[in-house]
Formats: C-alpha cells, structure tokens, sequence
C-alpha cells in the first residue's frame, strides 16, 4: 500500500509494507540515510537500520517489535530493494 503524506506543503510516498495488529513497518521516499525502515505503533515509533536491523532512533517495545523484527530478518532482501526504488533515485 502507498499512501502520500503532506508536509510543509511536500508530499512523501509513504509504504506500509506489513502490519501485525497495530504494528506496522513502513517506509518513506525520499527519506534520510541510512537506509532504513519506520517500526510504528499508537504508543511508539523505532527506526530500524536495515544492514544490521539495530535500532537508530526512538524505541520499541520488546514485544510488540519482536514479531516486526523477525518478519524483517526473514525479509531483508524485499526490504532493500523497496529502499532502492523509493530513495535512489539518478
């Protein structure tokens, strides 16, 4: 799913790539390095490096991320390619 996001007047192409229940891993085009996907919930948001999987910014429940993490283990290679189509462009 692509949703467009408004921002100070910008629009971003935002991708919910899965949900489990109220968790959702999205990510952003045209959004900073490193690359990176967003692990978001109602009560947290925690942005996680995609070539290690650590999280760089916010926080994350332990349990409520766990399931997203493991989900993203098992789709690495999904995850950096979507990083590649929405944020590298020529």
């Amino acid at each position: 799913m692509v949703q467009l996001l408004h921002y100070d007047n910008r629009h971003f192409r935002m991708s919910v790539l899965q949900r489990f229940g109220a968790v959702s891993i999205r990510m952003y085009a045209e959004d900073h390095r490193p690359p990176h996907f967003h692990n978001v919930a109602p009560d947290f948001q925690a942005l996680v490096r995609l070539s290690d999987l650590a999280v760089i910014a916010g926080e994350a429940k332990a349990g409520e991320f766990a399931e997203a993490l493991s989900w993203a283990r098992a789709h690495r290679e999904m995850l950096a390619m979507k990083w590649a189509q929405l944020n590298e462009r020529d």
